[in-house]
């Protein structure tokens, strides 16, 4: 039987049974996956771009929504500390600060000039405590005289400024007389010259006299009086008045206190 002939197969230019890849193609395949992950990365990029602007407006939008119309962060207290004379209700109404407003619309400035409006008050602070509450801290105006209006008894500060009522005059403070329609600068000018006595001198004054800026008196528990005069030289007024008292007069004029004289 005749065998049949070995066939021959030409395996040149093939690789396992495939086509074999040139170098070139290579070369190009590469450079198509490249600039296909460039492309893929510039479009991730943009795309993180609009993700990035896309969270950040959407935090915006919750955080004004949280601020300006959610109730979380809304009023619910008003505190008040500081005050002694004056009440913390009669400060709160008029704060006026409205429960369940949002916080942040709250007018701290507008409600600093109603509370410092009260005659009682020197001072005042606003501000806010997040996340729901308004603090005001009142500095009250501190008496260093009683004034008598007609009968009326109220307080006298350093700075002439009439607040407060009392029914009857604190121990300790001396009293200020002054006829009706005196101006407030006359009662600026008594606060200072108050302000300026000595502890020994208050304790044995009975009441300052007020007709204007310049015509203050003393009257003291014995009956003697003190021209005083204006505020000014205050301090110097009172150490020559002490040097004058040690000698019998009834009336001790100190308004010119490098000249001063006695009468009677």
């Amino acid at each position: 039987m005749r065998s049949r002939p070995q066939e021959r197969h030409d395996t040149a230019g093939t690789t396992g049974g495939l086509p074999e890849v040139s170098a070139e193609d290579q070369a190009a395949r590469r450079t198509r996956r490249r600039f296909a992950r460039r492309q893929w990365r510039r479009r991730w990029l943009a795309w993180r771009r609009v993700l990035a602007v896309v969270v950040v407006l959407a935090v915006l939008g919750v955080a004004v929504w949280a601020v300006w119309f959610s109730s979380m962060l809304s009023v619910q207290s008003v505190e008040v500390t500081g005050t002694s004379a004056l009440g913390s209700g009669q400060v709160r109404r008029a704060a006026g600060v409205e429960l369940g407003k949002p916080l942040v619309s709250v007018n701290l400035g507008a409600v600093r000039a109603r509370i410092a409006a009260l005659a009682a008050v020197e001072h005042v602070d606003v501000s806010r405590k997040w996340p729901d509450e308004v603090l005001i801290d009142v500095t009250e105006r501190t008496p260093i005289a009683v004034i008598d209006f007609g009968g009326r008894l109220r307080g006298l500060d350093k700075d002439g400024v009439v607040f407060l009522d009392y029914k009857s005059a604190p121990p300790g403070l001396p009293k200020v007389t002054t006829p009706y329609g005196t101006s407030a600068k006359a009662l600026r000018e008594a606060a200072k010259v108050v302000a300026a006595l000595p502890p020994g001198l208050t304790k044995i004054i009975d009441h300052v006299a007020v007709k204007t800026v310049d015509q203050i008196t003393l009257s003291l528990t014995d009956g003697r009086t003190v021209v005083w005069g204006s505020s000014a030289d205050s301090a110097e007024k009172a150490v020559v008045l002490q040097a004058l008292l040690k000698h019998d007069a009834k009336t001790y004029d100190v308004s010119v206190p490098g000249q001063p004289t006695t009468a009677g």
